[in-house]
């Protein structure tokens, strides 16, 4: 049952058992601004959100360099250095 804002301020105490049914949805001026639901439902969503947060490519490379960091873990790249490319080369004996 959808319910207006001030209908639920001042029936609180039925909101909160309407939501044994089903989620109770609050709207101020037609919008929508809250769903009250059931707390094992909540715990659910909870439990779920954790789960299936996977942490970024950033973070995973922030967490690397903490860790080098504390372990002062210098990783050396070597110099660069061209090398032959068969490709450009053949490039070079096509007609134009």
């Amino acid at each position: 049952m959808p319910w207006k804002l001030e209908d639920a301020e001042q029936k609180f105490a039925d909101l909160i058992h309407a939501v044994v049914e089903e989620p109770q949805l609050i709207y101020d001026q037609n919008q929508l601004v809250a769903a009250v639901i059931k707390a094992d439902i909540f715990q659910e969503f909870l439990v779920w959100q954790q789960q299936s947060q996977q942490p970024s490519l950033g973070s995973a490379f922030a967490e690397l360099r903490e860790l080098c960091l504390e372990e002062k873990y210098l990783l050396e790249t070597p110099p660069r250095r061209d090398r032959s490319n068969s490709f450009t080369e053949s490039l070079h004996d096509l007609p134009l």
